[in-house]
């Protein structure tokens, strides 16, 4: 059964293709949302958090530990997880559960940027309280990875590893977050990020290209709630040098060879001792969620023994 969002995609996808607006840099884009929005869900459910609804999902019965997955900003748990085949590979030995942010996906979209900020860390605790779990490990991709950070450092106690991809520290001036809020506001889109995030040494995508990956993202996704999420972002990287040190979370960076962000997480490594990185080659801030050596990343170290 294909609903009213599905065809709306596929319209856009058409024009698209018509107009050959397609390129390499497009292809991942159109690979995740077409998978995300056609593949069977898991078992899936809502709560209210903090007067938010909140979607998420369950899936696998492993014996090992849970694993919360926490996706990327304007994606949703299905597009950086589900569709790139982490989620299946984790649940084979874990209870995995997939919670699609404020302002994204099935969740609810508040267009006040009050709602988001540290309210997204708090939708992650809810989320294992409404639940019943203690501790669990935490996977954050991009925007993720930011809620990651704020959450191993604001509830240690609640977090067993953590994993943060293509998200480090102290690098937020290095996205131009006041002119992406605008754009969205403006209704032009995600450009200003989407020239941020061009891999290093390539050139920026073109004015076709933007526009072609604003067409098929922003047909699926709130502006004006992704423009709040923008505005609330402070509250995400605030984080002290202090802080950092004193994390006791075994932590694991992943990032693109080819990700602009990738110094943010040296950065990281530089400060924090009881983290690692797996840096995969020939990949960026958007591709790298396709390759398997993320996946693999992943579920080796939250299979290991923890050696900090």
């Amino acid at each position: 059964k294909i609903g009213l969002i599905q065809l709306l995609v596929i319209r856009k996808l058409t024009t698209i293709l018509r107009n050959e607006q397609m390129t390499k840099s497009t292809t991942p884009y159109l690979y995740i949302l077409i998978i995300s929005l056609f593949s069977p869900a898991a078992i899936a459910d809502t709560f209210t958090s903090d007067g938010v609804e909140i979607f998420y999902n369950v899936q696998g019965e492993g014996e090992g530990d849970p694993v919360v997955l926490i996706h990327g900003f304007s994606s949703s748990a299905q597009g950086n997880f589900g569709a790139p085949g982490i989620t299946a590979a984790l649940a084979t030995s874990f209870k995995v559960i997939s919670i699609d942010n404020r302002g994204h996906g099935s969740s609810g979209k508040p267009h006040d940027r009050s709602a988001y900020g540290i309210q997204m860390v708090a939708d992650v605790i809810n989320l294992l309280d409404h639940l019943g779990i203690e501790k669990a490990n935490v996977v954050g991709y991009s925007m993720g990875g930011l809620i990651t950070h704020k959450l191993i450092m604001k509830y240690p106690e609640r977090v067993i590893k953590a994993v943060s991809g293509g998200a480090g520290w102290g690098g937020e001036d290095a996205l131009p977050l006041d002119e992406l809020a605008e754009s969205l506001e403006s209704g032009k889109g995600l450009g200003p990020l989407l020239v941020a995030l061009a891999p290093v040494g390539q050139p920026t995508p073109t004015v076709e290209q933007i526009e072609a990956q604003n067409q098929i993202f922003l047909s699926v996704n709130d502006p004006l709630a992704l423009a709040a999420v923008v505005r609330g972002f402070n509250q995400l990287t605030n984080i002290s040098e202090a802080e950092l040190r004193a994390n006791e979370v075994p932590l694991l960076y992943v990032v693109g060879d080819l990700d602009p962000l990738k110094i943010d997480v040296g950065r990281a490594i530089g400060v924090i001792s009881n983290a690692k990185v797996v840096t995969v080659p020939n990949t960026d801030h958007l591709t790298v969620i396709n390759h398997p050596m993320l996946r693999d990343s992943i579920q080796a170290f939250l299979t290991e023994e923890s050696r900090y």
